[in-house]
């Protein structure tokens, strides 16, 4: 698909690394294994003097080989044709080629074109130029064919290898007169015209593609005969009659729809009709839908629309009819329903399925110093704001307990501490800065009765090294305060 012979590939494959051809297979349309490769041929044989050479996309041929001539799996070579010559690639060689023939009914005679010789270089250098102006020739050949109004859609085009000639593959529902087209693609072009109208198929067969499986096309890549598809397959395989699941990129019902239904129609001879009605104690049932892996019928009961389909296996249904063309009454059928599997659960946990995708993944973590430390204010912040987040909110009351705590603590220490000399309090006041109010101290509780008098006495105390401050200050309205209650 992507060696030089293919318009999209650009002259090398994908992923190959002997430039699209391999010595016993390659990446192009249509490619056979070369299942002989590396066998010797028997005594006294001489090699099969023709081979099978490749040019654009799906088109190949066989020419015969000049006398003494050797040609390898990916030579170049020129070959004859009628005016001119054209350039293509051996695609295959030996006693495969003979099969080749006679598969597809050639046959070996006088009317086998010869190959002149392995190609020169400017020989390659002019084909690889006509390579090049195709799909700008193909874009202005569209052009012209709807500037004519003609209902056609120009596929392909193809130059020969000496430029000398262009073919243009096209595709209409109709017949198409198209001599005016030509002579206007004759006057733009300046070469040899020819016109070749392909099917649908055969236009998907050219260019190539994916289908709806993930794979390459069947019959770009290895199916080479077109069978005609009807929807009566869809219908042996229990398909829904959905065009756009049915139908492939050529527009037309799937060629993969044939593959399978050959083991589907012999399969269903051991079913009974669809058209069967069963006579049960209920009413008469009529067939819904099929199984044909497990060999299962469901069926319905007719006029109750509400009743859930029943399985029944096929000899059930089988047993069921021979009894109902004697008369007998079938009068239970639980007897004759299918049993349906129940799923096990499985006993365990933590498969692999259940894993997380992320169990894997590493922190980051930063390399430079320089991005440590200009990341460190938002760290610390973002952990501050976690913390903040993630500690429990305290109510109002208890943030006035804890206050009315830490002021019993300072002034149970003040109290504790030893009265000093008037003065020493008179020397703090004289700069004039007033001290900070303190809190009251909480009214004691009756428990603690033995520690009333202890603040009692604090506050006696305060009470006289107050009055002592203003005998001494003499009344000077500037003098601090001391507002201890």
């Amino acid at each position: 698909m992507g060696c030089s012979s293919c318009s999209s590939g650009g002259g090398l494959p994908g992923g190959c690394r002997n430039n699209g051809a391999c010595g016993t297979y390659g990446c192009n349309k249509l490619e056979v294994f070369d299942w002989l490769s590396g066998m010797q041929l028997p005594d006294n044989q001489k090699p099969f003097d023709i081979v099978e050479v490749r040019f654009k996309n799906n088109r190949k041929g066989f020419y015969r080989m000049q006398p003494g001539m050797e040609l390898y799996i990916g030579d170049v070579v020129t070959v004859e044709v009628g005016p001119g010559y054209d350039v293509g690639v051996v695609s295959l060689t030996g006693e495969l080629v003979r099969a080749q023939m006679k598969r597809k009914d050639v046959k070996d005679n006088y009317e086998i074109k010869k190959v002149l010789h392995k190609s020169k270089e400017h020989e390659i250098t002019k084909w690889q130029e006509a390579r090049s102006i195709e799909q700008a020739t193909m874009m202005r050949a569209r052009t012209i064919a709807q500037s004519l109004n003609l209902q056609m859609k120009i596929s392909d085009v193809e130059y020969q290898g000496d430029k000398s000639k262009a073919t243009f593959y096209y595709t209409a529902d109709d017949r198409v007169d198209f001599r005016e087209l030509i002579k206007k693609f004759a006057e733009e072009f300046r070469v040899k015209i020819e016109m070749r109208q392909i099917g649908y198929r055969y236009e998907a067969a050219k260019l190539g593609g994916i289908g709806s499986c993930g794979r390459e096309l069947c019959c770009s890549s290895w199916l080479s005969d077109f069978r005609a598809v009807s929807t009566s397959a869809a219908r042996y395989q229990q398909l829904s009659l959905n065009p756009a699941k049915l139908a492939g990129q050529c527009g037309k019902l799937k060629c993969c729809l044939n593959y399978e239904l050959d083991q589907y129609v012999e399969a269903l001879r051991d079913f009974p009709s669809v058209n069967t009605r069963l006579k049960l104690p209920k009413g008469e049932a009529v067939h819904f839908k099929t199984d044909i892996f497990k060999q299962t019928m469901f069926f319905v009961y007719e006029g109750q629309p509400g009743e859930a389909p029943f399985p029944l296996h096929i000899s059930a249904v089988k047993e069921i009819i021979e009894q109902n063309k004697k008369g007998i009454a079938i009068e239970d059928l639980d007897e004759f329903l299918e049993e349906e599997d129940v799923e096990v659960g499985t006993d365990f946990a933590q498969v692999v399925g259940q894993d997380s995708l992320t169990r894997f993944d590493k922190k980051r973590s930063g390399k430079s110093g320089k991005r440590k430390s200009k990341n460190k204010g938002d760290k610390r912040n973002n952990e501050k704001q976690a913390k903040n987040n993630n500690a429990p909110a305290t109510p109002p009351a208890s943030k006035g307990k804890e206050k009315q705590e830490k002021g019993n603590r300072q002034e149970k220490q003040r109290n504790d501490k030893p009265q000093g000399k008037p003065n020493n309090q008179q020397s703090d006041n004289k700069g004039g800065e007033q001290k900070p109010k303190e809190l009251k101290a909480p009214q004691s509780k009756p428990a603690q009765s033995d520690k009333a008098p202890e603040k009692n006495k604090g506050n006696r105390n305060n009470r006289h090294r107050n009055q002592n401050n203003k005998g001494k200050q003499g009344g000077n309205p500037n003098a601090p305060k001391n507002n201890q209650q």
